[in-house]
């Protein structure tokens, strides 16, 4: 394991790596096509669950991790340390690092919370129910200098991303009440958290009809979702995971039910809000007929910047990860407390040049790099990180597909000079 650098030395001499490719933002000029993941994707391999312990979106396995002798003595080094400033406050770093298992290169955005101008977005494609590339999402944001891509997603179906996610700036895009919550947010007060955040709503003046899912790529069994035209256009049977029995489907216009069926309005462009429920939620919904509704929700704290991923890395500096057996590309995103630096990590993998990190791995790099908490973000196929170079927005690391793939959303950092 490499060395923690001191505290006040440890923004400037954090590992790094030449041999980083930088790819042009247009795909054609690189021979890294814009492709939807769904097209590697086999039939029948898109549902997203909450199973949290998957590699990425498109459900690979991933590789096996070599097994270490015990004794190994083979020593950890480092080769090709780079370096540059992308705007003041963001750094980003490169390397590559060989070990007993193999060769990986890592792409590192530090970025100093503290320098005035730096800021933090999540962006989607203008729809929650969309996809596209990372260099495409980043390049959406006025003053953006770099970002990674986001949340897992529903791959192949809606595009939808798996949990919640929340931009500063044009609000809340979609949320659930379980199942996959554990975030990277900024609170009301600027301060970074790692944790759960359930959503919580209800119908207003229906206290036991509660909002579960807020344009979700499914609703929760037994649940009632909100579908709002930040989701796109209307959803079909997706939306109740192909249910048929006791499903439920409300048009309201204006806080209006115009429409209260069990067959969905599949295709349609929403108005006002759609409502579905199922099992018990789709009986709440079923009683109130043609009359005018309303539905309240929110994050616990009311969080300005919201995004999810798998599973918590690191806790309060102590290392969740448990997964050692399972190669692949990582993404992953942590806080430094003492420095209050933001470190965002690209692990390219599935090549002779890079073999990919397990989740334990992931969780001792970032450590080693300072963080006391860390979240992993969608990985394999969809890791790509874009960083600011020559005044363009460019792709810093090789993505596994050898194609940009299209994703549901990106972290994105921003730099406005005050």
């Amino acid at each position: 394991m490499l060395p923690r650098f001191p505290t006040a030395a440890r923004s400037a001499r954090l590992i790094a790596a030449a041999l980083a490719v930088s790819l042009p933002l247009s795909a054609a000029a690189t021979g890294l096509p814009a492709r939807d993941g769904a097209a590697q994707l086999a039939p029948g391999r898109h549902q997203g669950t909450g199973h949290e312990g998957r590699v990425s979106s498109d459900r690979s396995e991933g590789s096996p991790a070599p097994r270490i002798a015990p004794g190994d003595q083979t020593p950890t080094t480092r080769s090709g340390v780079s370096r540059a400033r992308v705007a003041p406050g963001v750094v980003y770093r490169s390397w590559t690092q060989t070990d007993a298992r193999g060769p990986i290169r890592a792409h590192l955005l530090s970025v100093d919370l503290d320098v005035r101008g730096v800021g933090l977005d999540v962006v989607n494609p203008g729809h929650v129910a969309a996809v596209d590339t990372v260099p495409d999402l980043v390049r959406s944001r006025a003053f953006a200098v770099g970002g990674v891509n986001g949340d897992f997603y529903d791959i192949g179906k809606t595009g939808a991303p798996l949990g919640v996610s929340r931009s500063p700036v044009r609000g809340l895009f979609n949320a659930r009440r379980s199942g996959w919550n554990n975030a990277f947010y900024v609170t009301r007060k600027g301060r970074v958290e790692f944790g759960q955040l359930p959503l919580r709503g209800h119908l207003v003046g229906h206290p036991k009809a509660k909002v579960t899912n807020v344009n979700s790529h499914f609703v929760l069994p037994g649940g009632i979702g909100v579908y709002t035209p930040r989701w796109g256009r209307a959803p079909g049977y997706d939306a109740v995971q192909q249910q048929r029995q006791r499903v439920r489907f409300l048009d309201v216009v204006n806080g209006r039910i115009v429409a209260n069926r069990a067959q969905p309005f599949a295709g349609r462009a929403i108005r006002g809000m759609v409502l579905v429920g199922r099992g018990p939620g789709a009986t709440q919904l079923r009683r109130l007929g043609k009359g005018r509704v309303a539905a309240t929700y929110h994050l616990p704290g009311r969080p300005r910047l919201v995004i999810t991923g798998s599973v918590l890395l690191i806790d309060d500096g102590v290392v969740k990860a448990v997964d050692d057996s399972t190669l692949a590309p990582r993404t992953a995103v942590g806080i430094d407390r003492d420095t209050h630096q933001l470190l965002i990590l690209v692990v390219d993998g599935r090549s002779e040049k890079s073999r990919g990190y397990t989740m334990v791995e992931l969780a001792s790099m970032m450590q080693t790099l300072g963080a006391d908490e860390a979240l992993n973000l969608d990985g394999g196929g969809s890791s790509t990180m874009v960083r600011k170079r020559d005044d363009a927005l460019r792709v810093a690391n090789t993505p596994s597909d050898g194609f940009l793939r299209r994703v549901a959303n990106a972290l994105v950092v921003t730099y406005r000079k005050p």
